[in-house]
C-alpha cells in the first residue's frame, strides 16, 4: 500500500464545511472509534469553531447534513441536537450522491494527494489541513449548492 494512503486507511478525518469554506477539520485518532458520546464530542468542538469563525451563525441557525449512521441516529445525539436546535437536512437512507465529500471533495483531494508520500501522521494531517486551507471560496459555494440541487431531485 502507497504511503500516503496508510495514514488515512488507519485513521478518520471528519471535515465540516459551508458555502464559506471549512469550519472544522477533526481528526479521529488511529483506532478510535466514533460512537455518539465522542460525536457529541465533536459537535461541541463544531460549535465553538462555528462561534469563532462563523459569527452570528448560532443564532441564525445551523443546518447540518449527516447520513442515518449509528452515532447520528443514537438519543444521545439527538437529545445534543434538539438542546442546540440544530436542524437536520434529510439524507435519504441508500444515497451516497448525497454526500458532498462523495461527490465533491474526493475527486479532487486524491488528485492533490496524488505521488505524494509522507512519513507521519502528523505530516499527512498538516498537509490535508493546507489544502483545505489554500482552496478557493468558490470551492465550496459550488458544494453546497450542488448539493441542495441533488436534494431537490429528492423530494
Amino acid at each position: 500500500m502507497p504511503p500516503k494512503w496508510r495514514f488515512l486507511r488507519r485513521s478518520r478525518v471528519l471535515q465540516y464545511r459551508d458555502a464559506k469554506g471549512v469550519i472544522l477539520l477533526d481528526i479521529l485518532p488511529q483506532g478510535q472509534c466514533i460512537n455518539a458520546a465522542r460525536y457529541c464530542s465533536t459537535l461541541d468542538r463544531l460549535k465553538e469553531a462555528i462561534r469563532r469563525k462563523r459569527t452570528g451563525l448560532l443564532r441564525r441557525g445551523v443546518v447540518l447534513q449527516h447520513d442515518n449512521a449509528t452515532p447520528h441516529s443514537a438519543n444521545l445525539t439527538q437529545q445534543w441536537l434538539q438542546r442546540y436546535g440544530w436542524e437536520i437536512l434529510p439524507h435519504p437512507a441508500h444515497s451516497p450522491d448525497l454526500a458532498p465529500s462523495d461527490f465533491h471533495l474526493f475527486g479532487p483531494l486524491e488528485r492533490h494527494l496524488g505521488g505524494m508520500a509522507f512519513e507521519t501522521e502528523d505530516d499527512l494531517i498538516s498537509e490535508l489541513r493546507n489544502w483545505f486551507d489554500n482552496l478557493d471560496v468558490g470551492f465550496f459555494r459550488v458544494g453546497i449548492n450542488s448539493l441542495l440541487s441533488r436534494c431537490k431531485k429528492c423530494t
